[in-house]
């Protein structure tokens, strides 16, 4: 259990590196070198967990990803239904996962350092919300495409402004505001859930 916990805690130093790195200069330009040094570590530990920065870089935005699908899903975890009215603070994750991985939202949202990332959250978002939410009551005249279009880019959006702030607000702020936003805005019908892979969802 100590050498598990001592294996994250070097990967974490890593990954923090190279987004600390990303901020600066081009990924192409990144070296080995450049990796352990800020991190503190040795070249060997580097080693022992990836052989190449491509392989940092891509756990990384696999970590990313795998909360990001998590933290979206938490509100209707553990139900095939609910309603926005069912929505608290506590169900509602996604601010929280952002909070946590500031420093890479920071990074994509502010510089060009990955391009096509914010498309791959984009996709994401509307994978999940086409596939597994199914609203009751829909008015027959909305393009239900269109509907989670417009669901998906005003929570992006949000998520966005909040990082171009400097994460002004707390997470809980940011949660309380989603929710009255989607309270004031539904038509309060319920909400049907459909599960979907996770490796789909990421292509």
């Amino acid at each position: 259990m100590k050498n598990d916990r001592r294996i994250s805690k070097s990967k974490k130093v890593l990954k923090d590196a190279l987004i600390s790195l990303m901020r600066e200069k081009d990924f192409k330009k990144i070296t080995i070198t450049d990796l352990v040094q800020r991190a503190d570590l040795n070249r060997g530990t580097f080693y022992k967990h990836f052989q190449t920065k491509e392989e940092l870089l891509d756990e990384l935005i696999d970590d990313v990803m795998e909360d990001l699908i998590t933290s979206y899903r938490a509100p209707y975890l553990r139900t095939d239904q609910f309603s926005i009215n069912d929505l608290t603070t506590t169900t509602v994750k996604i601010f929280e996962h952002v909070a946590s991985y500031s420093e890479f939202y920071s990074m994509i949202v502010n510089s060009n350092v990955l391009p096509g990332f914010q498309d791959r959250i984009i996709h994401v978002f509307t994978q999940l919300t086409s596939q597994e939410i199914i609203m009751d009551q829909v008015n027959e005249r909305i393009n239900s495409e269109l509907l989670t279009s417009y669901n998906v880019y005003a929570l992006f959006g949000l998520i966005v402004s909040w990082v171009k702030g400097g994460f002004k607000y707390t997470p809980a702020h940011m949660t309380e505001q989603l929710i009255e936003i989607l309270s004031y805005s539904s038509n309060r019908a319920n909400i049907h859930i459909k599960r979907v892979d996770n490796t789909e969802l990421k292509k």
